[in-house]
């Protein structure tokens, strides 16, 4: 593959969705343990396959990026300006869509076995004068 067409290049991505339309409209239904509140099994009814192209998911991924990049060197500012302290490292959990969408997955969001992706972001080590 050479630098050139790595963009038309095509992905599978595998995601669940619910075809629970009561727990849609906010309510909780009553599932097969009893437990309003558990999480219903997967099943192969509910696995979408679909396919993008390698430029579309870089397309999404600069977007979220670049995003977050702004806010948190807003967050860096504000920190500096209210002390010594230094943002570090931010470590996110994001999840790929089927249609390749890039979404943050938010505290309390079983993340494990969905396929979510952890993005590491640190600071870089200011480089040293080379003599």
């Amino acid at each position: 593959m050479t630098d050139k067409n790595w963009q038309d290049e095509e992905l599978w991505i595998v995601t669940a969705s619910s075809s629970d339309d009561v727990s849609k409209q906010g309510m909780k239904a009553v599932r097969g343990n009893g437990n309003p509140y558990s999480s219903p099994a997967v099943t192969d009814e509910e696995i979408k396959n679909s396919r993008i192209t390698a430029g579309t998911l870089a397309k999404q991924m600069s977007h979220f990026v670049g995003v977050i990049s702004g806010v948190f060197s807003n967050v860096q500012k504000q920190v500096e300006t209210q002390g010594e302290l230094q943002l570090d490292e931010i470590t996110l959990t994001v999840e790929i869509s089927s249609e390749g969408e890039i979404k943050l997955l938010g505290t309390g969001v079983k993340a494990a076995g969905k396929g979510a992706i952890e993005l590491k972001f640190k600071r870089s080590s200011p480089q040293s004068p080379v003599n």
